[in-house]
């Protein structure tokens, strides 16, 4: 039986954490990708170690398509073939009304979550392919519920890139299963993680909250779960799908 093999971009901390736990749970090897923070990719890759799985970190910036092809090669030197991705690695600006923002601003976020998104999906896709001689595979997507609600006021510019996002896998996801890859896409709603402090929205959580049908802020853990469940057998005739994960929102 092959042992799966998922990289995860942005598994240093928050849901990619939470999903390369949960993804070790369920025998996977695991590829954490991170930016900056190696303490906290080593830590994870710790607890991968210690659920009896493999675990490699490795340091890229996904925006970059030098950065992300020696990426790929020091996995299949590594650990071998990736049979699953997860393009969790995103960033998002401090709210701002869109007048407000800048050029600059909507570059690099497009650049990270759309861009970075699509070198990974090549890169890993090249791999996968039937086509060209691969076994096959699945990719998740991390989008945002902010994709379908445009977050006017505070940051249209990264509701725009994971619009993108959705677009992509659901393209993706048609294109690609005829070569053995299959493709969806999770959109959060408003999740326990580092984002709000990166916003600068945290302080603006408890009224957020009160337009959560189920009352509450997700944790990641919750995510990691549909993230899981997306890449494994029991979703294999899931595909170019958009699964909401929100609480009713």
């Amino acid at each position: 039986m092959t042992i799966p093999l998922t990289l995860i971009t942005g598994g240093s901390r928050g849901i990619g954490a939470a999903t390369a736990r949960r993804l070790a749970q369920a025998g996977h090897d695991i590829a954490i990708n991170y930016r900056h923070d190696e303490a906290a990719a080593q830590a994870v890759a710790a607890e991968v170690r210690a659920l009896g799985r493999r675990a490699l970190c490795l340091q890229a910036d996904i925006a970059d398509a030098d950065q992300v092809g020696r990426m790929f090669e020091a996995i299949d030197q590594g650990l071998g073939t990736v049979t699953g991705l997860v393009n969790n690695a995103g960033i998002v600006a401090p709210a701002a009304r869109f007048l407000d923002t800048t050029p600059e601003r909507w570059q690099r976020l497009f650049d990270v979550n759309v861009q970075g998104l699509l070198l990974c999906t090549h890169a890993a896709a090249r791999r996968m392919s039937t086509r060209l001689g691969g076994a096959g595979g699945c990719i998740v997507n991390l989008s945002s519920r902010a994709s379908e609600y445009g977050s006017p006021n505070v940051y249209v510019d990264y509701a725009a890139s994971k619009g993108a996002v959705d677009v992509l896998t659901r393209g993706l996801g048609r294109e690609l299963i005829s070569e053995g890859i299959r493709i969806n896409g999770v959109r959060p709603g408003i999740i326990d993680t580092e984002i709000h402090a990166d916003s600068h929205t945290a302080d603006l959580l408890p009224q957020r909250t009160r337009d959560i049908p189920i009352g509450r802020i997700g944790r990641a853990e919750e995510i990691a779960e549909a993230i899981a469940w997306l890449l494994s057998d029991a979703a294999s005739y899931t595909v170019g799908t958009m699964l909401d994960v929100s609480g009713g929102r």
